[in-house]
């Protein structure tokens, strides 16, 4: 059931009646002349029939919600000669004019009819208070729901296919690698130029922060061992786990010395090379650089494939000389030279251990024929100084680039106050800043898999790459172009960059300030950078555009820094849990970046306000990927949800019982497949805690997991089974059988087929497991198909657990039959007092027969016949389901030893169910073979074909019998009381009981059955696998995977969903509009111009119009729907209803005309069927069917099914051959009530009030008309009787507007007004003298329709009786059949328009009303 969310209303204007138009609650109604005395409920206190008022005050608002009934909704389409158009309110859907209007005194006075004296207008049954309390303005004003349209019925509880569902991507680094030990040479040569450079006066000369040429010092303390360890200690500040090796000025030897002892001890690891060659000539044009040999009197050059062999892979270089960029490509020239050696020794030991040198990574600080910048203001290495002191850099390029003056100077640059650790010093977030920023940049600027394996495999690459942006940026002002392998964009124009510079001149600002107050000369307190706040709050901005199309949100890597601090930690978490509500795929995008160790390390954190968030977060993060069990065992992270679990904890949350849902779920999926995470998780206290919450009737989603949660920590677990039986789990679950929500019951039969199972069947085992399977029985007459199929994978579950009883229980069922076969026939056509087909009772003949056998009267034997019945459910995806679990059955019945009595009976069932079905009424046409039937629900053969055994409805079916007639108990009664036994009257009979079809059987042409969306049939020859499999599990998993925190795209304004739905609230307005004047002329103006006529090919027998598509819905005498477009008369669709053999469709009504329809059929074997995109033979699907009568047998005779739908509650009134009218919840999709019909005569049609809803009408065989009201009991709810009528009931029908009249027609001509206050009819119409056919009335004109026997649709005025005009339904000039009865007739809900057909003809008139000035033109012609 969804919600239709409100809009605003466009297009057609609507116009407000004048004040006065309705009567005060309790205005007489009934015309003086119809009446002998006002009823005791319309007398004032001194008994006098009080005369009508108004009360201007409530008018307005009564009228403006004057209900538009069958789902309509109130109406602003009024008269058009009521005052000026007003401005449009905001309204949840389509208004009708269903209840009152105001008409114009001078316009209706000479109405005497209808209307009081002072031109009132009137409404029967004392319903004007409807339109006038305050109680049911707010009920028409209130949210109005689709039912039928949840995720359940469009999936039918299936999860989606592997490739509609979002693929998990691999986040977590498995080939993770630490960079264990570097190498940092240094060819400096101080005070000796290389030949090949020629510097400038003044040129750079700073290494390290450090000047050559100003220091000097002792032995150990020379510049170039000052430089050597200024290197290392800013590579420190990278990687504190490194091993360093200085090589200051290394000859050959000490390089491969040093390199192959460090490659050595990393073994697998990465191993750093750092290679500054500013003391030596540029690399050679083969990449060879350069160092010294013993005496420094040379430059010795490596061979980059000498240096790939010492120093191995994997590898990550750092080259800081000009020319580097020759290095980079020479090296992967070696590389390959290397992986082809490789290849060949490979080759020749294929267990030979090779290097990969594919995964070196490099860092250039040039490319090839650049050479590096000289400028005196930047130190020489401005390449290592990007790389290993990035904030110094940062704001020394900040302050050489200001072009403002300002006092900062360069010197100022490396002395901000802080340490880098420390997030709150200026230092500290600066450096926070820079992270976040070249992170960002990072991930926005390269692909994911490069960003994974350049920013989160290794620390000191990510370090490095991040510091390479910064070189990127500032060498390219000095004409100096860094690269890498592998090689990344450039970023230096990211628009980040301005944020980061902006957060350094915020801090430059600060800094005489900061210097002052270090000196005590002020008091000055650091002003932290707004950059994180400001970030959040981009990112909340694009989380607040939707996420459109997926777009990925710059801000995430900032997020996922700003988890680091207290301040913004609370904000960044919940603008996180924002994030991953929009589903998988940013799920995805949050693990692939990295927050997954920081919502880890979050639980070890007590603070109570971050619990909400936390459980939100990693619920999402469970949805999506179930490897983080072992996560949430290592540091007992479980424990934190579990203890919210707990009904006494507190959460700081308004909606606390969904947060614990999520626990539930959380704990769930701890627990899935995961046997140790079963084992923490189990005590007592888990375990009452979820039964606990199973009576939280507020929140059926708590309730739902709480069921699943138990059932993930009892799955293959005893000791869990143990001690739920130790709490009663089993008892406290079972109580949940008729819960409101259908995903509540399925998740309890979820959790009672995993509570199966504990593997010694001891007495008390065996006796609790059939306790179980005894309470959820009931559960079989589930209107729910998605609880029925969990259902019957408990009853699999349970049938192999005990799968020798059932063998028994079988065998003794089918003795049972074939001991009942040879009867059944005579005894199922035998009728029940007035024409009720019903299911006997067992004699007690047969039941003294039968009490010796094993299975009497124990849960396996009702198991299974209510086993029988599933394996010819009305869903398919059932019925294949039970009869696999039937055919399992079967199957070991055969294999057993019972097998040499089972095959006779077998085969004699199987050659008894080929025959044709007797007949139950002699005049009916049999067909000659089983090929002229229209399809019926049975199923393909299945495994035991193999065997000779053929099937249709079940293994046996063979068995067809069993589950259709039999029920609980399949034999009909030998004996019926003296009362009942005599013929029904003639007149208590249908009408239509002696029609003979005009069309041959074997002419008749079957259509296809819809099925449910994903609907797979089983597969011929496959031996049946028990227990069934349910994927309930997986399907409830995907709600966390869907968006909760904002409207579905269906509702969000813009999206197509949204703007079609406004399409058709505005059409339907405007179609209001347009017929309400309509309805003056209706009642007085003929109704025979042609409006359509087209050729159904079947039988018409009951018609339904849409309310405003151009839709007319036609069902025939057998199980076959036509959708016609009339306004085109053209067919759009043709489908089969699936009945039974002997069964048809009588009943058929549209829902949810507001938005998108869905077409409900009632058929008269009980069974209930919706169908979505109904008038789409592509698009067609089977929504969801549930026998509501358990108790019919098909029958083509009689009234089979009737049922009245109510739009306003969500109610299926369902009645017909049974002697209770059984109210259906369609929300809750079970049973509510059975109202006994107080009467023997079956019921042949209803009605009911679709304001309140709470009264409805009921019409019968014998004549009787009975008023029910639903807020009375079931025992007291028939509150009135009328017997006036004394033949068949046509039909009883209340209008949903208008004036309200209460219409019923007899099969004798009689038709009759009443108003349920009265004890009498208020008038009485002859309609007909022959046999009424048809009667049909108009929603809110005052007109209704007749068909008769002799061919003849009559109209007539309702308020006064007149006849209006007549016409006869013609077919085609070859086939004038003018002696035929009237089979069908239905009004247009608000047009003006009717429709008819006659026996024996396949053809459809529509007609509709002549305008008014048409008619006055040819009036005097016609005289």
């Amino acid at each position: 059931m969804r919600v239709l969310s409100e809009m605003p209303l466009l297009g057609a204007r609507s116009q407000h009646p004048q004040p006065g138009s309705l009567p005060a609650p309790g205005s007489n109604i009934v015309e003086q002349e119809e009446q002998s005395a006002a009823p005791p409920d319309l007398q004032d206190s001194e008994g006098t029939t009080p005369r009508p008022r108004s009360s201007p005050a409530a008018q307005p608002s009564a009228n403006r919600n004057a209900q538009r009934m069958n789902g309509h909704t109130p109406s602003m389409a009024q008269n058009a000669s009521n005052g000026a158009a007003a401005a449009r309110p905001l309204m949840l859907r389509a208004k009708s004019d269903f209840g009152p209007r105001r008409e114009d005194p001078a316009d209706s006075a000479d109405e005497d009819l209808g209307s009081s004296a002072d031109g009132d207008f009137k409404i029967r049954h004392g319903w004007e208070s409807q339109l006038t309390s305050e109680e049911y303005n707010n009920i028409l004003t209130s949210t109005f729901f689709m039912y039928y349209t949840d995720k359940k019925h469009e999936t039918g509880g299936n999860p989606k296919d592997e490739d509609e569902a979002y693929p998990l991507q691999e986040w977590r680094m498995r080939d993770r690698l630490k960079t264990v030990s570097a190498v940092l040479a240094l060819c400096l040569n101080i005070g000796v130029d290389p030949p090949d450079v020629i510097k400038t006066n003044p040129c750079a000369k700073e290494e390290c922060w450090i000047d050559p040429s100003n220091s000097a010092g002792a032995s150990g303390h020379t510049p170039m061992n000052q430089i050597g360890k200024a290197l290392q200690t800013q590579y420190e500040q990278l990687s504190m786990r490194t091993r360093y090796k200085l090589c200051l000025d290394p000859t050959v030897d000490e390089t491969r010395r040093y390199c192959t002892t460090l490659r050595r001890n990393a073994r697998n690891e990465r191993v750093l090379f750092h290679y500054n060659g500013h003391g030596v000539p540029k690399p050679t044009s083969s990449g060879e650089i350069w160092v010294f040999n013993r005496n420094y009197t040379q430059y010795i050059p490596i061979s980059l494939y000498d240096l790939q062999s010492w120093i191995g892979a994997p590898s990550l270089f750092v080259y800081d000389c000009s020319d580097a960029g020759l290095i980079i490509s020479n090296f992967n020239k070696f590389a390959e030279k290397h992986e082809s050696e490789n290849i060949e020794a490979r080759r020749r030991d294929p267990h030979v251990e090779v290097m990969d040198f594919s995964d070196c990574i490099h860092l250039a600080a040039c490319r090839e024929k650049e050479t590096l910048p000289t400028n005196p203001e930047l130190p020489a290495d401005v390449f290592t100084s990007c790389l290993t002191d990035p904030i110094i850099m940062a704001v020394r390029f900040f302050i050489l680039q200001n072009p403002l003056p300002s006092t900062i100077s360069t010197h100022d640059a490396s002395n901000i106050p802080g340490r880098v650790s420390e997030r709150r010093t200026p230092i500290g977030e600066l450096n926070w800043i820079f992270t976040a920023i070249t992170d960002t940049i990072a991930w926005n600027s390269l692909s994911k898999p490069l960003f994974k394996k350049l920013f989160r495999q290794d620390l000191m690459v990510a370090a490095l790459f991040r510091n390479f942006l910064l070189a990127q940026r500032i060498m390219r002002v000095y004409h100096c172009h860094p690269v890498c392998h592998p090689e990344i964009p450039q970023t230096h124009d990211h628009p980040l960059w301005r944020s980061w510079d902006l957060a350094v001149e915020m801090i430059l600002a600060q800094l005489p300030d900061l210097y002052a107050a270090e000196r005590g000369e002020k008091q000055y307190e650091y002003k932290h950078s707004e950059f994180f706040s400001e970030q959040l709050t981009a990112f909340e901005v694009y989380l607040g555009q939707g996420a459109v199309e997926q777009r990925i949100p710059e801000q995430l890597p900032i997020v996922l820094q700003v988890l680091l601090s207290q301040v913004h930690r609370l904000r960044a978490l919940i603008l996180l849990s924002k994030f991953l509500d929009l589903g998988p795929w940013a799920v995805n995008l949050a693990l692939s970046i990295g927050i997954f160790p920081y919502v880890l390390k979050l639980l070890q954190s007590q603070a109570i306000e971050l619990k909400p968030v936390m459980v939100f977060i990693w619920a999402r993060i469970l949805a999506v990927d179930q490897s983080c069990q072992a996560d949430l065992l290592k540091d007992n992270g479980y424990q934190y949800f579990i203890s919210i679990l707990n009904p006494s904890s507190g959460i700081p949350i308004l909606n606390a019982s969904e947060h614990r849902a999520m626990c539930a779920f959380i704990v769930a999926m701890f627990c899935k497949d995961y046997h140790q995470g079963q084992v923490v998780s189990l005590s007592p206290e888990l375990i009452e805690s979820c039964l606990d919450h199973l009576r939280d009737l507020q929140n059926p989603l708590l309730r739902q997991w709480s069921c699943l949660c138990l059932s993930k920590l009892w799955v293959n677990f005893p000791d869990a089974k143990w001690v739920g039986i130790r709490c009663l789990a089993h008892q406290r679950l079972c109580e949940l059988v008729l819960d409101p929500v259908a995903e509540v019951r399925a998740a309890m039969l979820y959790a009672l087929t995993t509570f199966l199972g504990i593997p010694d069947v001891t007495a008390q085992v065996a006796h609790i497991e059939e306790s179980i399977a005894s309470m959820v029985l009931i559960m079989t007459t589930d209107g729910n198909s998605m609880v029925r199929k969990e259902l019957l994978v408990f009853f699999s579950t349970f049938i192999v657990r005990y799968k020798s009883r059932f063998v028994v229980a079988a065998f003794e069922q089918l003795a049972e039959e074939s001991s009942l076969r040879d009867d059944l026939s005579s005894k199922i056509a035998e009728r029940n007092g007035d024409g009720l087909y019903m299911k006997m009772k067992t004699s007690g003949i047969n039941n003294s027969e039968s009490s010796s056998s094993c299975s009497q009267n124990t849960v396996f034997a009702a198991m299974w016949k209510e086993m029988l019945i599933m394996s010819v459910d009305p869903h398919p995806e059932i019925a294949r389901d039970a009869g696999t679990v039937v055919d399992y059955v079967l199957i070991a019945l055969l294999d057993s030893p019972l097998a040499k009595f089972t095959h006779p009976q077998l085969e004699e069932i199987s050659k008894h169910s080929r025959q044709p079905r007797p007949s139950r009424v002699t005049h009916d046409v049999q067909p000659d073979s089983q090929a002229s039937l229209p399809p019926t629900p049975s199923k393909p053969d299945g495994y035991l074909s193999m065997f000779g055994i053929r099937r249709t409805a079940s293994v046996a079916a063979s068995l067809k019998s069993l589950s259709l007639f039999g029920g609980h108990d399949p034999s009909p009664s030998p004996t019926k009381s003296l009362a009942r036994s005599r013929i029904p009257s003639e007149f208590h009979r249908p009408p239509d009981e002696k029609d003979q079809p005009q069309t041959p059987p074997a002419s008749y042409n079957p259509a296809d059955e819809p099925k449910p969306r994903g609907f797979k049939p089983r597969g011929l020859g496959q031996e049946p696998k028990l227990p069934l499999k349910s994927k309930f599990y997986e399907w409830s998993v995907e709600y966390f995977r869907e968006p909760q925190m904002k409207p579905s795209e269906a509702d969000e304004p813009g999206s197509t969903d949204y703007n079609g739905r406004l399409w058709r609230r505005n059409r339907n307005d405007k179609i209001i509009a347009d017929t309400q004047p309509q309805k003056d002329l209706a009642g007085s103006n003929r109704w025979d111009k042609p409006k359509g006529f087209f050729n159904n090919a079947s039988q018409p027998m009951k018609m339904c119009f849409h309310q405003f598509e151009d839709h007319l819905v036609v069902t025939d005498n057998r199980d076959t729907v036509c959708v016609w477009d009339w306004e085109h008369q053209t067919r759009l669709n043709r489908f089969s209803n699936g009945n039974p053999q002997d069964s048809k469709i009588t009943e058929v009504r549209l829902i949810n005309e507001d938005d998108q329809a869905l077409l409900m059929t009632g058929s008269s074997d009980g069974v209930i069927k919706l169908f979505r995109n109904y008038e789409s033979k592509k698009n067609v699907e089977l929504v969801t069917s549930f026998r509501a009568l358990t108790d019919l047998v098909p029958s083509n005779k009689n009234a089979g099914l009737v049922f009245d739908w109510q739009q306003g509650r969500g109610l299926i009134l369902v009645a017909g051959d049974v002697k209770v009218i059984r109210v259906w919840n369609a929300g809750t999709e079970i049973c509510t009530s059975d109202i006994p019909a107080r009467s023997g005569s079956c019921i042949t049609s209803l009605t009911s009030d679709q304001v309140e809803g709470d009264v409805f009408i009921a019409g019968f065989g014998d004549g009787a008309v009975r008023v029910y009201d639903q807020r009375e009991k079931p025992a007291t709810a028939m509150v009135k009787v009328w017997k006036e009528h004394k033949q068949w009931i046509t039909n009883v029908h209340l209008q949903r507007g208008g004036q309200r009249e209460l219409v019923s027609g007899c099969r004798s001509g009689e038709v009759k007004l009443w108003d349920i206050r009265m004890d009498r009819s208020v008038k009485t119409i002859r309609a007909t003298k022959d046999t009424l056919r048809s009667l049909s009335v108009h929603e809110h004109a005052p007109v209704f329709a007749t068909g008769s026997e002799r061919h003849m649709v009559k109209i007539f005025n309702l308020t006064t009786g007149a006849h209006l005009s007549s016409f006869e339904p013609y077919s085609s000039f070859l086939h004038q059949n003018r002696s035929s009865p009237i089979a069908t007739t239905a009004f247009h809900p608000h047009r003006m328009m009717v429709a008819g057909a006659a026996l024996h003809d396949t053809h459809i008139n529509i007609f509709t009303c002549q305008d008014g000035q048409v008619v006055k033109q040819w009036e005097p012609l016609a005289q």
